[in-house]
Formats: C-alpha cells, structure tokens, sequence
C-alpha cells in the first residue's frame, strides 16, 4: 500500500484488486501457474465486488451476510498467495510480501466489522 494508508475501505480494495493483478500477471505459464491465477483473480477480486454490494444491504442481516463473504474470499485470496510465496512463483518478492501483509490487514478489519455489526444486532434487542 506505500507510505500513505487508505482509510477508505472501497479504495482499498480496489487498490487490493491491483495489487493482486500484478502477481497474477507475473506467474508462470504452466499448469499451476495457470490453475492458481485462475483462482486468485476470482477470489481476488470477488471482495471488491461483494464490499460494493454489502453498501446496498437491504438489512444489517443482510450486510453482515455480505461482508462474511467478503471475509471468506479475502481468506481464500490469503491462503493462494501463501501458496504462491512457498512455491515461489512469483519473482516479485516485495509486491507478494506487501500484498500478504494487505490481505491479513483487511481479514482483521472485516473481522472487526462482523463483530460489530453483530454486537450492534445484540444491542438492538
């Protein structure tokens, strides 16, 4: 993410969807290569999307369900790019590390913001 840190959670995740396009970009041209850039860009980029949507939760139910998925691709992103950082397919070393460190970043905010939205629930009753 640089020097500046984004609060702007949608910005973030746009910029996430970029930084994960460009190990995507640098991976090998074989079976794996191919079969993990297929993965990582639909889980990848699925949070931005799906971030997007949880703006329009008809409900708070709604909204917690949104963001669990949310959670849930952002995890799936993390564990492929741990993959990609074992196997080394990536030759961009640093990209990779600031890209791992970014996913971790926001599963905890994500996470955060489920326990929030469901505390807030408790609160309600």
């Amino acid at each position: 993410m640089g020097e500046k840190r984004i609060y702007d959670l949608e910005a973030r995740l746009v910029e996430f969807v970029v930084m994960i396009s460009d190990i995507i970009k640098d991976l090998p041209n074989n079976r794996i290569g191919n079969y993990i850039a297929g993965q990582l860009t639909r889980s990848g980029f699925s949070p931005a999307f799906n971030y997007a949507e949880s703006q329009s939760a008809e409900s708070r139910q709604d909204f917690i369900h949104k963001v669990k998925i949310v959670l849930k691709e952002l995890r799936e992103t993390l564990v492929a790019l741990k993959i990609i950082h074992r196997l080394k397919l990536s030759k961009l070393e640093q990209p990779l590390s600031n890209t791992l460190q970014e996913a971790n970043e926001l599963i905890a905010i994500f996470v955060k913001s489920v326990e929030t939205a469901q505390r807030n629930i408790q609160d309600e009753r």
